[in-house]
């Protein structure tokens, strides 16, 4: 009889389906919550001339928090089953290579402008994931986010968020 390797079982683990149902779930629930404290303070009953600005938001928040209580319960007291996974590590590590530097990428426009942050995103992404080498990879990202520019600044007049920084700004646009 074959026993399972360690690596046949490190491919089995990951992040159980019942722990993200309840994280979600709770999750949905303080946003009801949120929705139903809001709607309350700005007024969530029927006056003599209709339903005040929170009555409707405040009924919808009610029922996101009824619903996402029960399956936070359902979830809960479920029983286990085995091998009842959400995503295994694998796929999760291959949603994270691009999900980290997605989120880099969006803090990085805030600072240095959609143009410089996409040409770096993308010379990045070309190298480390394309194994371009880093000449085409700038090459690329540089000639993409210059047609941009020259497209959207120049012909189209629509100026792009330049960044807090700017580092644009010598261009004069």
């Amino acid at each position: 009889m074959n026993e399972p390797t360690h690596a046949d079982a490190q491919a089995r683990a990951g992040i159980p389906a019942r722990l993200v149902e309840a994280i979600v779930a709770f999750l949905i629930f303080a946003l009801g919550g949120l929705v139903v404290y809001d709607s309350h303070r700005l007024g969530s009953s029927w006056a003599a001339d209709g339903p005040e600005s929170g009555y409707f938001p405040f009924y919808v928040g009610l029922l996101l928090c009824i619903s996402s209580a029960i399956i936070l319960v359902r979830a809960i007291a479920r029983p286990v089953m085995r091998g009842e996974l959400f995503v295994t590590w694998g796929p999760l590590k291959l949603v994270l290579t691009v999900l980290v530097p997605a989120i880099v990428y969006v803090l990085a426009v805030q600072f240095v402008g959609l143009y410089v942050a996409s040409a770096v995103y993308i010379t990045v992404f070309m190298m480390w994931l394309g194994r371009y080498s880093a000449l085409r990879s700038a090459l690329v990202g540089f000639g993409v986010c210059a047609s941009l520019f020259v497209m959207f600044e120049i012909w189209f007049k629509v100026p792009l968020f330049k960044g807090e920084l700017d580092p644009l700004s010598f261009l004069g646009y």
